[in-house]
């Protein structure tokens, strides 16, 4: 069990620099919806989330290769997904292919993206450097649990672990 904690508590914090990117903003996973001017509108980079919301039962997502993308087929699956609330992580620097494979693909129901490796600031230390103007990044600094919150889920962590019998 308190590995179980101790591998919990440090997913979360291996998480703390990720974006997640929800595909169709608002409008989530549905037909009709312009995916290639949404995708266009994002950067990707290794360690972010892709995630899907949709209708469970009527919605789905396959990663396949190219040609199933380019065909609406399952050619090349390499993932599938059905919760509603799904979240990819993109662990890799590559192109990515997502479809609906409920027959709605011909609808629009897919994207592509291309995933870049992290980009490194001055000083080395691997923070990923997203764009924008200053203010822009300000706000996004300011919008993100500190490190004091990452010290307190180690603490408590920490704590539950002393415990356990």
């Amino acid at each position: 069990m308190a590995c179980h904690l101790l591998l919990v508590a440090g997913f979360a914090v291996s998480l703390a620099g990720a974006t997640d990117h929800i595909v169709g903003a608002n409008h989530g996973w549905n037909p009709n919806i312009d995916y290639y001017l949404w995708s266009g509108n994002q950067t990707f980079y290794v360690g972010d989330l892709i995630s899907f919301r949709y209708q469970k039962g009527t919605h789905n997502v396959f990663e396949v290769n190219q040609t199933g993308y380019d065909n609406c087929t399952m050619a090349g699956v390499a993932g599938n997904w059905t919760s509603g609330k799904d979240f990819i992580p993109l662990n890799d620097s590559r192109r990515y292919y997502f479809i609906c494979g409920n027959g709605f693909c011909q609808a629009g129901m897919k994207v592509a993206i291309t995933v870049h490796p992290l980009k490194h600031n001055a000083t080395g230390d691997g923070a990923k450097n997203h764009g924008g103007d200053g203010a822009a990044q300000e706000a996004a600094a300011a919008a993100m649990p500190g490190a004091a919150v990452w010290m307190a889920v180690l603490a408590v962590a920490a704590a539950a672990v002393a415990i356990l019998p």
